[in-house]
């Protein structure tokens, strides 16, 4: 079977493979390679977009799900360490161990 492929605007290709995180990286890799870390949010949109345009509705509903998924765990994981920061601070500092003391 014949992965189909995508390429960005500077003309790396990307295979779909139902993988974000490779897609992720390469849209990292392209705008940091030509803006650095000086790149905008219109800088990354147009390159997304561009991505999506190659792409068949199968595709964008792949990655849709995909994306959708690892925003979800990403954000369940933001809540929790933020409520470990607050039951930790919430505790105060540790109490002393007092076995070593007469």
């Amino acid at each position: 079977m014949n992965m189909r492929k995508i390429k960005t605007t500077s003309g790396t290709e990307i295979g779909l493979d139902g993988d974000l995180l490779a897609v992720l990286e390469t849209l990292y890799r392209e705008l940091h390679s030509r803006h650095g870390l000086d790149y905008s949010f219109e800088d990354t949109m147009r390159e997304i977009r561009h991505l999506i345009g190659q792409m068949a509705e199968t595709d964008r509903e792949t990655y849709l799900l995909e994306s959708l998924f690892l925003n979800s765990v990403t954000y369940e994981n933001e809540k929790l360490g933020a409520y470990v920061r607050k039951l930790t601070s919430d505790a105060g500092p540790p109490a002393a161990h007092t076995a070593d003391r007469p």
